[in-house]
């Protein structure tokens, strides 16, 4: 097949260009340069702006993957730009589209979330969800029946510049006490980016349209076992000190940034680590082993320069100041 993408150079779009590859596929990049940009040097690639060049592309093809869409006045430019040109306009979206976490097994179906000003364009944690939904719509409206939707919950895995799963991989196993969130029971969801990008482009192969909730594990994953098996990979001698989340809360230690990849699992929060993935599963979504994906972020991390500052999580000084207190407590 042949497949255009807007982006393939950082993080997802990189592994949709590697999976793309390995099954032969004809790859075509249209992106700015600015990321990476000796990666793929035996790849077609253009460089432009998305607002204004993509009409001057030259070919065709059979779907386009737009991983970098976050506002709809330009994910319409692109869409209206490709129009006849593409057969499948594939839009990367995210869970965060819900309007409501309180329901455990949230489904494609779940009410979704909605800007009282729609001409809004500034990105916050406030207008990410909601701007995600008017760019489905945007793309569904062009499209129509050949319009594929994705929404991934937190996307992991090498090349992740986030660190917000990072972060747990790199500190287990640098071992000692770690500082963890709530209890170990508590359920955490994720996907591998690999596994992402094997599944859209199974997608596209088998020419599916729709809207799919991608995240993982297949089954249930608790915070514990998620840690045991960073520290059984490492091989470090890792000793978690759960903190409760009233003490996290009094010392404001933020979820998902400061104890990344968690957030309670009460009030409005509940169904955050619950969200239904059935549709996707049924479609031919796979999931690596926790276990490789472990393995490989940690290959991965060894290539970082030295003295690199993760983007999330707690610097070791605050770390050590918390459980300082949690023993005094």
């Amino acid at each position: 097949m042949k497949i255009l993408i807007i982006g393939g150079t950082r993080f997802l779009g990189r592994h949709l260009v590697n999976s793309a590859r390995a099954r032969g596929h004809d790859l075509t990049l249209f992106n700015r340069g600015q990321t990476n940009p000796t990666l793929f040097r035996k790849v077609k690639r253009y460089q432009g702006d998305r607002e204004q060049d993509l009409e001057q592309l030259p070919g065709q093809w059979d779907a386009v993957i737009d991983t970098c869409g976050y506002v709809p006045r330009v994910v319409r430019l692109s869409a209206e730009a490709l129009k006849g040109r593409v057969e499948k306009y594939v839009f990367i979206s995210s869970i965060s589209v819900y309007s409501d976490f309180s329901k455990i097994g949230i489904n494609e179906s779940a009410p979704v979330g909605r800007l009282e000003d729609e001409t809004v364009e500034d990105i916050t944690a406030e207008t990410y969800g909601p701007l995600k939904v008017l760019c489905e719509r945007t793309v569904q409206d062009v499209f129509g029946i050949n319009s594929l939707i994705i929404r991934p919950g937190l996307i992991v895995g090498p090349h992740d510049p986030t660190d917000r799963f990072t972060y747990w991989v790199e500190r287990v196993a640098r071992g000692g006490e770690v500082l963890a969130p709530d209890r170990p029971e508590a359920l955490t969801q994720f996907i591998d980016a690999r596994d992402l990008a094997d599944f859209i482009i199974h997608l596209i192969a088998n020419d599916v349209s729709g809207v799919f909730n991608a995240t993982g594990p297949e089954a249930p994953l608790s915070l514990g076992t998620l840690f045991d098996t960073c520290k059984l990979v490492s091989g470090s001698d890792a000793k978690y000190v759960w903190a409760p989340v009233d003490f996290l809360n009094q010392n404001h230690v933020a979820p998902w940034s400061d104890m990344p990849a968690w957030l309670p699992d009460t009030g409005e929060d509940a169904g955050f680590a619950h969200v239904d993935v059935f549709k996707a599963i049924k479609a031919g979504l796979v999931f690596s082993s926790l276990a490789t994906t472990v393995k490989d972020m940690l290959t991965w991390l060894r290539e970082r320069p030295a003295g690199y500052e993760m983007k999330a999580g707690l610097k070791p000084e605050r770390e050590r100041e918390l459980l300082e207190k949690l023993r005094v407590r």
